[in-house]
C-alpha cells in the first residue's frame, strides 16, 4: 500500500460556515477528479462531550460524501476504534501512535504531519485492508445468489 497524496484542507476559521463547507466540497471535487478513486473512507463522527465541534465534523463529513455523490463515487464509514484497531491492532491506540504507524505503514520517511493527514491516511489504511474481504464476500454472495437462479447484475 502507497500513499499517492495526502494532506488537509484548511479554512479560515473567521469565515461562515457556509463558505468553509463551500471550499471543502470545492477542494474534495478536484482531488477526486484528478485521482479517480473507486471509493470513499471516512471517519464515522464521534459524539463526546463537544457537541459543537462534532456538528461541524459531521457538516464536513456531509459536504465529503455530496462530493464522492456527484463523482460516482461510494462512501464506506468506519468508527475510530476501527480505524485504530487497523492500523496499530489497538482500537486504544493514541494519536501519535496512529501518525507512526501510518508512518511505517506507508513506508514514509517520517510520520504524516498534521495530525489529521495522518488520521485521513489511516482511514484509507483501514479501508484498503478491508476491501479484499468486503470483493470476497461479494463473490459469495453473487455465487450464492446465482444458485438460487436469482439474477446478479454486473
Amino acid at each position: 500500500m502507497v500513499a499517492l497524496d495526502g494532506g488537509v484542507v484548511e479554512t479560515r476559521p473567521d469565515l461562515p460556515m457556509e463558505r468553509r463547507l463551500a471550499r471543502i466540497h470545492g477542494a474534495l471535487r478536484e482531488l477526486i477528479a484528478w485521482h479517480e478513486p473507486s471509493a470513499m473512507a471516512l471517519e464515522e463522527v464521534y459524539f463526546g462531550k463537544n457537541v459543537r465541534s462534532a456538528m461541524a465534523v459531521g457538516q464536513a463529513s456531509g459536504v465529503a460524501m455530496l462530493a464522492a455523490a456527484e463523482h460516482g463515487v461510494g462512501c464506506f464509514s468506519y468508527t475510530p476504534q476501527a480505524i485504530k484497531m487497523a492500523v496499530c491492532g489497538s482500537g486504544a491506540a493514541g494519536k501519535r501512535q496512529v501518525q507512526k504507524m501510518v508512518g511505517t505503514l506507508l513506508g514514509l520517511p517520517e510520520p504524516p504531519s498534521p495530525d489529521h493527514a495522518a488520521d485521513a491516511l489511516a482511514v484509507a489504511i483501514c479501508h484498503g485492508g478491508g476491501s479484499g474481504h468486503r470483493a470476497a464476500v461479494t463473490v459469495v454472495q453473487e455465487a450464492a445468489a446465482r444458485q438460487r437462479g436469482e439474477r446478479v447484475p454486473g
